[in-house]
């Protein structure tokens, strides 16, 4: 059965994930630089909300850490890193703004990038994971029928 809709979705999904893995190796790297040596970040204290860089890194790293999975995930097709991906690039865009003293241009770019991911993870997904080829296993009648009303679908009026 052929897949509806554009395969410019699914292009955007794959930009998102490749996004995130790029932005969580920026991450890590950055986070290990603060946590071996914090005198090689260059920050005026006077422009940096965060004065601890310390507990900077370790947030960096494992935010890193967190985002090479999600878009792992969503090269593979799963919800869960969909999920994942947009609270992480939601956080992401937020942190920015700690930054934004210290590195303007950096933080907008940044922000705009995670605007970019979290558009690009919301829009039709389900239409992307039928263009990726990722099944997920057909509702039966029985399970309709066992599915609480909540759950069911009501016809159109």
């Amino acid at each position: 059965m052929a897949a509806k809709g554009s395969g410019a979705w699914t292009g955007f999904v794959v930009f998102a994930g490749t996004m995130l893995l790029v932005i969580g190796m920026i991450n890590v790297f950055e986070g290990f630089v603060a946590l071996v040596d914090d005198e090689r970040v260059v920050v005026t204290r006077d422009n940096l909300v965060v004065v601890d860089l310390t507990a900077w890194g370790w947030i960096l790293l494992i935010s890193g850490l967190l985002m090479l999975a999600a878009g792992a995930g969503l090269l593979a097709g799963q919800t869960w890193a969909r999920v994942t991906a947009i609270i992480l690039a939601g956080l992401h865009a937020v942190s920015q703004i700690a930054w934004l003293g210290a590195y303007p241009v950096w933080s907008l770019l940044m922000i705009a990038l995670d605007t970019i991911v979290i558009f690009a993870l919301t829009a039709r997904w389900s239409g992307v994971r039928e263009r990726m080829g990722v099944d997920e296993a057909p509702w039966q009648e029985e399970d309709v029928a066992q599915a609480p009303a909540s759950h069911r679908a009501t016809p159109a009026v």
